[in-house]
């Protein structure tokens, strides 16, 4: 029987949706996706790390970190080969390293495939993976070349047992593999590595969920998808459709489908009613009749309409197949698509081919990223000699031992230094954030003792980082809440931290005379202090100035809401264990003596 992994974290944490959805948010989905039976969750890649950094905001370590403190599913990593998360290839040591600070932040799974489909490319990578004892999945791209690149494909997939593989993914960025050749692919390519076979695809029109169920007859092992709504906007598989179609022909995933609706409904919550905008139906079309990433399409449209030449998509797009079959026709995946597709807009927009060479496809041509799957056109190859660069040559990720010595005093960890490596001035932007922000509660907890003070640190990073309106513990006669505000972040640099008793639910009086009890934060709901023992209230008890109404559960720590006069409980508004939003309605209570203190 087929399993399934989910790859929404990874997609609402990279563009076009990075942001949406607050941390906080993302952690309550995917305690939700963690109990669904997902063989992993797909939680990152090079998409988030890059959006992550430059939104200067939370490490990309930081979120991994977070993930892994609340589930038990496996987590899996999408890498680029010798690229890793970034847009330059590095040494074996830098791949070692990264690979070996992933599995320590709780990386489970490791989906790593080449843009040129050169497998030589994933040898130092493959080789950290199982020495960190993880699991190596090899990715092989399906772009379509001459032949589909079937015959490449089943060539070099010969050599992955030999790199420790434990599956082999069939991975189509571009939305062109057709349901036939799925079939077909699945097949041949386990029979030629020996190994269980997977598939990754895109595709609008419905052609990804009938590929990924043509290759789960001919006997695919393992199937990615993602929850309704991003499916719909980003065209992937649903996991909702994908689930019960297998049912229905007896290859039932073992899917919790429930679970994958109520996952639904926290994402919709945050993408409201418009349209994902990268994804717009013009995008779409041209993505499918051009077998090109519609990510990809969208790029290359915003950056014609800054140009005021919105009306040359078309003749970008067919630039770009020219080129690629110029370079040997490699796969479209990222980073290379991105690259062939900044050459084609210079070629279009200058008027002349190739007058000026993006120093990546002159890298390319000379086989400094490895080899592509066809030769390399020789005029195209003359013509980067006659342009040669000596100061683009060998652009490669600079030696952590190098980078060590250039990042003095700002990285205070090796996987700050690899993100140093990866993304240059923009991660150094974001540790220099995070060490302000260190700096400024350091000034502000001045006098509080170190153990506390760590505890009020992150106290503070929780209300920063999600969203979260209030975070409140209580521990060994310390009592401590950190309460965002309306006209600036919680403690922010320069304002004192208070340390004060939290200030008490808001409450309201309407027209009834009922007094409500709203939430002061976002959290979990919980009647009782644990499932064994009775709920703190029931609809119809009178209840004592101070006295518990429930608990919320907000990042682990518990926060009581007490009631601030004596009153009759007279309606409970949310069920056990429910999520609550800030402000939202908790209780009614009606007043027995006199109104309450406001």
């Amino acid at each position: 029987m087929p399993t399934l992994a989910d790859t929404t974290i990874r997609l609402l944490g990279q563009d076009p949706l990075a942001g949406v959805m607050p941390t906080a948010a993302q952690l309550q989905l995917a305690e939700i996706l963690d109990g669904a039976g997902f063989s992993y969750l797909e939680v990152s890649g090079g998409g988030c790390f890059e959006s992550a950094v430059k939104r200067g905001l939370e490490s990309p370590w930081e979120r991994i970190r977070a993930l892994k403190a609340r589930t038990k599913t496996p987590l899996g990593l999408a890498l680029r080969g010798r690229f890793l998360v970034g847009s330059r290839p590095v040494d074996a040591d830098f791949a070692r390293r990264f690979v070996a600070s992933a599995a320590e932040n709780g990386i489970d799974v490791f989906r790593l495939h080449d843009p040129l489909n050169d497998v030589s490319n994933l040898r130092e990578a493959a080789e950290a993976i199982r020495a960190a004892e993880r699991d190596f999945e090899a990715g092989l791209v399906y772009s379509p070349g001459p032949t589909g690149e079937v015959d490449t494909l089943i060539e070099r997939a010969k050599a992955l047992p030999e790199l420790g593989a434990v599956r082999v993914l069939l991975h189509d960025p571009t939305g062109s593999l057709q349901p036939h050749k799925a079939e077909s692919l699945v097949g041949a390519l386990a029979e030629a590595s020996g190994l269980p076979v997977g598939i990754y695809v895109q595709g609008s029109g419905g052609s990804a969920l009938a590929a990924s169920l043509a290759a789960a007859r001919a006997g695919a092992q393992l199937i990615a998808c993602t929850v309704f709504p991003l499916a719909l906007n980003l065209h992937r598989v649903s996991g909702e459709a994908l689930a019960e179609a297998l049912a229905g022909m007896g290859l039932d995933p073992g899917v919790d489908v429930a679970a994958l609706w109520q996952a639904t409904d926290l994402v919709d919550e945050h993408l409201g009613d418009e349209p994902v905008a990268p994804l717009a139906p013009r995008i779409a079309v041209r993505a499918a009749q051009h077998d090109v990433p519609a990510g990809l399409v969208a790029g290359v449209d915003s950056t014609l309409r800054a140009q005021e030449a919105g009306d040359r998509l078309e003749e970008v797009l067919e630039e770009l197949d020219r080129i690629r079959a110029e370079v040997g026709w490699p796969p479209l995946a990222a980073p290379i698509g991105h690259v062939l597709a900044s050459q084609a807009l210079l070629n279009v927009l200058s008027a002349s081919r190739y007058l000026t060479i993006v120093d990546e496809v002159r890298a390319l041509v000379t086989g400094f990223f490895g080899s592509p799957p066809e030769p390399i056109d020789p005029a195209l190859q003359r013509a980067v000699q006659l342009t040669h660069d000596p100061a683009t040559e060998d652009d490669i990720v600079a030696p952590l031992s190098e980078l060590r010595e250039e990042a003095e005093g700002l990285a205070a960890s090796e996987e700050e230094l690899l993100l140093i490596g990866l993304f240059g001035e923009d991660a150094e932007n974001l540790l220099q954030s995070i060490r302000g922000r260190t700096r400024a509660d350091d000034d502000e907890l001045a006098g509080v003792d170190k153990t506390r003070a760590e505890r009020i640190r992150e106290l503070v990073q929780i209300v920063q980082e999600t969203g979260i309106g209030e975070v409140t513990i209580e521990e060994a006669g310390m009592r401590v809440s950190v309460r965002a505000t309306p006209d600036a972040p919680a403690a922010a640099s320069g304002a004192p931290l208070a340390i004060p008793e939290p200030e008490p639910a808001p409450i309201m009086r309407p027209s009834n005379g009922y007094v409500q009890i709203e939430s002061p934060m976002v959290g979990t709901f919980y009647r009782a202090p644990d499932p064994s023992s009775p709920p703190f209230v029931q609809e119809g008890d009178v209840v004592a100035a101070g006295q518990t109404l429930c608990i919320l559960e907000a990042m682990k720590l518990m926060n009581e809401v007490k009631s601030e006069l004596e009153a009759v409980v007279r309606k409970i508004h949310v069920d056990n264990a429910q999520p609550v939003e800030f402000g939202q309605l908790l209780f009614e209570l009606e007043p027995l003596a006199g109104p309450p203190t406001l």
